[in-house]
């Protein structure tokens, strides 16, 4: 997906109904008050020798980047949050709401806005599971505040 396409499912997201159940979509899931989109995913890395993974790191770190310009023009400068402070809280037992608390599992940062026109969050990152699975840049749109 390139980067207008992106822009064009940020801005369906922005304006879709949140669904009352947890499911899937064709470009990821959505539950009650949030939707989560896979921008772009990258292949595994079963047979990688760690070249192609620090390289596919840094291509999709780039590729959020350019979307968190594009996002900044329209709706200001951007929040750059880390979700390890959602990750401890949640491994210490509290209760995190959805997307934050799955998001926070393979998700360490995020830049974040509040969208103006639907008050809704709108937030942006790269999930690095474990070495061998893909890259994912994720776009998010809640009405849950992460914090």
């Amino acid at each position: 997906m390139d980067i207008a396409e992106c822009l064009t499912l940020m801005d369906l997201l922005c304006a879709r109904e949140f669904p009352a159940a947890p499911g899937g979509w064709e470009h990821g899931e959505s539950g009650p008050g949030y939707h989560i989109a896979a921008l772009r995913t990258s292949a595994a890395f079963w047979e990688d020798d760690g070249t192609e993974w620090e390289e596919t790191a840094a291509q999709y770190e780039a590729d959020r980047d350019g979307l968190v310009q594009r996002l900044t023009a329209r709706w200001g400068q951007s929040q750059h949050i880390s979700l390890r402070g959602v990750l401890d809280r949640a491994l210490e037992g509290e209760d995190i709401e959805e997307p934050w608390a799955s998001l926070s599992e393979h998700v360490p940062d995020v830049h974040l806005w509040q969208a103006p026109a639907s008050g809704r969050w709108v937030a942006l990152g790269v999930s690095h599971g474990h070495k061998e699975l893909p890259f994912q840049l994720l776009g998010v749109v809640t009405e849950t505040d992460p914090y």
